[in-house]
């Protein structure tokens, strides 16, 4: 199959960005025969490829891999799929499906012109559309402290993106900043490897990972809240904000209990708040270690009481299992940390992502920079946003759920061009098109 073309061509549809969200509309979309292209700025798998570091798994199961028209096959349902088998999994939908795919083309700017047509600049000239969608995912620049510039350049950093092993750091202990699910897994391969640790605790929460004879993954899937839209909570923006529970599938699951770590010698403090002395030389954290694995374990804690109401109620047959308890309790905490006296040779910054939207000239942002947008549809007409966290649903940013948006925009596309056909441009926003879109 040849490579469409981009200079000076025309697309009813625009896919910008060929991860799991482009891929996942472009099958839609062909599913509806409706013409489009996809312009991925790298190779497909580019994030896991480039990203991830060589133990990475991922923390849900396998068979919540399930891309439209192309669900998990493969031997282990209740497994998690390494690194390298998740790049072969989207490439092995690429070839099932062979989608209009352009790789290694970045697109620079989306505008709409006077028309209301499409226009969108890339390395290898502009090209119009009908209708983008922008499923270029919400990590696009590793974000870093301003702190950082105060360790001295003796000290080796990294962000978490760049990651690969401990064999890449320098010999000496490793400071790792943040405790998302990237800094615990992080924190652990490098723990496992016999390096000693220091992890600025934040106030990221966990789960565990089996409980009751279940990963809990499976028990939540069960109980909807995979599938509870972003419209049910009181507070949508603020859980749209919220930062994952840290589990991992690594070795066939288990939970990350950041105590036990401690009681085998890891060295935990509170949130990194500073870099201070003449030299950058001191560490200073938060006294809030305490508060921030208590408040963990009481997340983790908390599901199991919802898994043991859901069981109770059905009456469902499942094992009993003794609830958590702490193996390892902080003593009180220095307040600050002298890196050449903890033998400190390089710090990981599992900090996280900021967004860039900067190519977008479309006043279609809230003073965050985050997309506004109903299920993914943005008031301009034309304009969508797919595979954002909570974009709709908890699953909405992972293979889980982002199949099921893909659907929901791929009929609002189709609803849209139909319209177009009568009226002779796109018109209305979302909610005057609701009516004619199916609700699942």
């Amino acid at each position: 199959m040849s490579a469409p073309r981009l200079a000076g061509a025309h697309y009813p549809v625009a896919v910008v960005g060929g991860g799991q969200a482009g891929l996942s509309v472009s099958y839609c979309l062909r599913e509806r025969g409706i013409e489009h292209v996809v312009v991925e700025r790298n190779r497909v798998g580019h994030e896991w490829r480039e990203r991830r570091w060589d133990s990475f798994c991922l923390v849900t199961p396998n068979w919540q891999c399930k891309l439209p028209g192309y669900p998990y096959q493969g031997d282990d349902p209740d497994g998690f799929m390494v690194r390298d088998e998740i790049i072969r999994y989207l490439e092995g939908y690429v070839a099932f499906f062979q989608p209009p795919l352009r790789e290694g083309v970045a697109v620079t700017g989306l505008r709409r012109g006077a028309g209301g047509v499409f226009e969108l600049s890339t390395g290898e000239g502009e090209f119009t559309a009908d209708q983008v969608v922008v499923a270029a995912g919400p990590y696009h620049t590793p974000s870093v402290p301003r702190m950082a510039e105060r360790l001295p350049a003796g000290i080796e950093q990294i962000h978490s993106s760049r990651y690969r092993n401990a064999d890449q750091l320098p010999d000496g202990a490793v400071l790792v900043v943040g405790t998302g699910q990237s800094g615990c897994q992080i924190a652990e391969d490098l723990h496992l490897a016999g390096r000693q640790v220091h992890l600025a605790v934040g106030s990221a929460p966990r789960v565990a990972r089996f409980y009751r004879g279940r990963d809990c993954v499976a028990w939540l899937d069960d109980m909807g809240y995979y599938g509870k839209s972003i419209d049910e909570f009181d507070d949508a923006g603020a859980v749209r904000m919220r930062v994952n529970h840290y589990v991992t599938g690594r070795d066939g699951g288990r939970d990350i209990d950041l105590r036990a770590f401690a009681r085998d010698g890891m060295r935990l403090h509170g949130r990194l708040t500073g870099i201070g002395g003449t030299d950058g030389t001191r560490l200073e954290f938060a006294d809030d270690l305490k508060v921030n694995l208590d408040r963990a374990d009481a997340v983790a804690e908390g599901i199991k009481d919802s898994i043991d109401a859901h069981i109770t109620a059905r009456k469902i047959a499942a094992p009993d299992e003794p609830r958590y308890i702490p193996v390892w309790e902080p003593s009180e905490q220095a307040p600050a940390l002298d890196l050449a006296a903890a033998g400190i040779t390089s710090v990981v910054w599992s900090t996280g992502f900021t967004r860039d939207h900067r190519w977008v000239e479309i006043p279609a942002f809230d003073g965050r920079g985050y997309p506004m947008h109903w299920r993914g549809a943005t008031s301009t007409p034309g304009l969508y946003f797919l595979g954002l966290p909570w974009q709709h649903s908890w699953g909405s940013g992972r293979f889980e759920a982002v199949g099921r948006d893909a659907e929901f925009l791929a009929n609002h596309i189709d609803v849209s061009r139909r319209m177009a056909d009568v009226c002779g441009t796109l018109t209305g926003a979302p909610s005057e098109l609701a009516s004619a879109l199916p609700i699942g």
